[in-house]
């Protein structure tokens, strides 16, 4: 009888144990978030249930594996006691992971709650995001070489590379030399504020906004929902357009190309009451004026300002939509025209023809 309940004494009671602890530090994070809503902190801690769980479980199962007399147990101690040990580890990475996730997303959603600049909360989001990347990384390889070590001929095997070191190094550094640029220029737009998550920037003539940065490529969504991904060093080494630096108002020029006659001051008139009916122009400034000419048109230039990239894409459309539309109605005599009737001669009028050779000087036949 004791053969039975030992085992289910031992493992029973490590569950029973665990599922206790974890709901009251859950209930305990509970009534915390309810306290204080103004910390999303505690909130984001309940996330970290799962790999809680499973840590304390096979921590006291590895501490107590052996109290259950089981003669199979005992026999292969050494490979249960291995693969629990294997479990912790992945189980104590994964919680380590959450609960470095849930700090950063609480403190990002605290800066940016009380942040009004909102090129700086771009800023820190694309920091906190890198610095949560580079701490799972470590996480991860920390645990993958803990795992390693707790096999015996892993051991052996690290005394061997450790005294190559030097030599591996090397290699491994020439191999990976795109891999550890990408890198440093991952940190390098992380905290040297060149290009942020949300930026509207121009590269290689697409337009569009940076939606992910990682440690070794960039994401940017252009305007018809495409995904151009890029390396990060690309940023770093070559020249970018960054819209929404140093602010995200901008100024915008819608060209026509019109007839000589065109009315200027009608037109000034004319734009300066669309703008004020369109909503997302900013009202910062204004002006219409001719740049170019040519023997057949001229180039008249409306400028505009908008808040950001995209009002000021709306603004553009609209005012050359219904410009064109108002002089086509109402002045239809600017819009550029194309002259095709014949050119006059230099002897007549300009319907007539050249001089028949059988007629005399005087047109009457030499008589």
């Amino acid at each position: 009888m004791e053969a039975v309940l030992r085992p289910i004494a031992v493992v029973g009671g490590s569950i029973v144990v665990t599922f206790v602890l974890v709901w009251l530090i859950d209930r305990t994070l509970l009534r915390i978030d309810t306290r204080r809503p103004e910390t999303p902190l505690w909130g984001l801690l309940r996330r970290c249930r799962i790999p809680l769980q499973l840590m304390l479980t096979f921590a006291l199962l590895l501490g107590s594996y052996r109290q259950t007399e089981i003669p199979l147990v005992l026999h292969h101690a050494v490979g249960i006691g291995q693969f629990l040990t294997l479990v912790l580890i992945a189980a104590t990475a994964w919680l380590l992971v959450r609960a470095a996730a849930a700090i950063v997303e609480s403190s990002y959603a605290r800066y940016a709650a009380g942040a009004r600049d909102a090129a700086r909360v771009r800023r820190v989001r694309t920091q906190v995001t890198l610095i949560q990347r580079v701490v799972t990384a470590v996480v991860i390889v920390v645990a993958a070489a803990s795992m390693l070590l707790t096999f015996p001929q892993m051991r052996a095997v690290g005394t061997s590379v450790l005294a190559s070191a030097g030599l591996v190094g090397i290699v491994a550094g020439i191999a990976a030399q795109s891999t550890l640029g990408n890198l440093f220029a991952g940190l390098q737009i992380a905290f040297g504020d060149m290009v942020r998550i949300g930026d509207t920037v121009v590269v290689d003539g697409q337009w569009g906004t940076v939606e992910e940065i990682t440690l070794t490529f960039l994401s940017v969504r252009t305007w018809d929902e495409r995904r151009i991904t890029m390396p990060v060093s690309y940023f770093t080494s070559k020249p970018f357009e960054n819209w929404s630096r140093g602010g995200a108002q901008m100024t915008g020029a819608v060209f026509f190309h019109l007839d000589h006659s065109a009315p200027l001051e009608k037109m000034r008139q004319h734009l300066h009451e669309l703008l004020q009916e369109c909503p997302e122009w900013d009202a910062r400034s204004w002006s219409l004026v001719v740049t170019d000419t040519t023997p057949s048109t001229i180039v008249v230039r409306a400028l505009v300002t908008a808040r950001d990239a995209d009002a000021l894409w709306t603004v553009r459309c609209k005012v050359r939509e219904r410009m064109i539309e108002w002089l086509r109605t109402e002045h239809a005599y600017a819009l550029p025209r194309i002259a095709t009737a014949p050119a006059a001669s230099a002897g007549g009028p300009p319907d007539a023809g050249p001089p028949d050779p059988k007629d005399g000087p005087h047109g009457l036949g030499g008589r």
